[in-house]
């Protein structure tokens, strides 16, 4: 998988060969073969390992203030994570982009959006319940506003090169001056 992630990142997805999955590992290309019987059975595979890694990234504990999970969940998803991030991104929106007519990619970024948007819904359902979260949104409604505005900005941030950082401050203004209630929103800027 560490290898499909770099070759990925080298060539992008339209490039991308076995051959070169091959030269990023230990393995021959009759090898990968034997695993998998095609680029794209590999490809569906590797989102499955991205997605096991992803449920666990996001899983990890932010504290026990509602508020300060939220805001820190969502910067987490708009701070670039180190080199050939950037690279990476572009790649996924080139897979992304088959998914309209490829049912097994479809299905597997499904899977992120769903697991984005409950982890979201949840937070902020906890943050009403805890009265740091404004009871009259609805957290269906602004998770799925959250979701949305977190992939456009990765969008724009690889085809216009439009900056994470400053979606990012929009996003967490947002947060502070239309979801959090207002003892709350003054401390999550921490």
């Amino acid at each position: 998988m560490g290898a499909t992630y770099r070759a990925l990142c080298k060539h992008g997805y339209a490039s991308l060969r076995m051959q070169d999955i091959a030269d990023e590992s230990t393995k021959s290309k009759a090898a990968l073969h034997y695993h998998y019987e095609s680029k794209h059975d590999l490809l569906v595979a590797f989102l499955e390992h991205l997605y096991e890694q992803f449920e666990d990234d996001i899983g990890a504990d932010c504290g026990d203030d509602p508020a300060t999970r939220l805001v820190t969940f969502v910067e987490e998803r708009l701070t670039p994570r180190g080199d050939g991030q950037k690279e990476f991104q572009t790649a996924l929106l080139e897979i992304k982009a088959q998914a309209p007519y490829d049912e097994a990619y479809r299905e597997r970024l499904a899977e992120f959006d769903r697991l984005v948007f409950d982890r979201l819904r949840s937070m902020l359902q906890t943050g009403i319940d805890r009265g740091v979260v404004d009871d009259e949104i609805d957290p269906e409604d602004t998770a799925a506003f959250l979701v949305e505005h977190i992939n456009g900005a990765q969008i724009r941030h690889v085809t216009v090169d439009a900056s994470l950082g400053a979606a990012r401050n929009r996003l967490r203004t947002y947060l502070t001056e239309q979801v959090l209630t207002g003892s709350e929103a003054a401390g999550s800027g921490e």
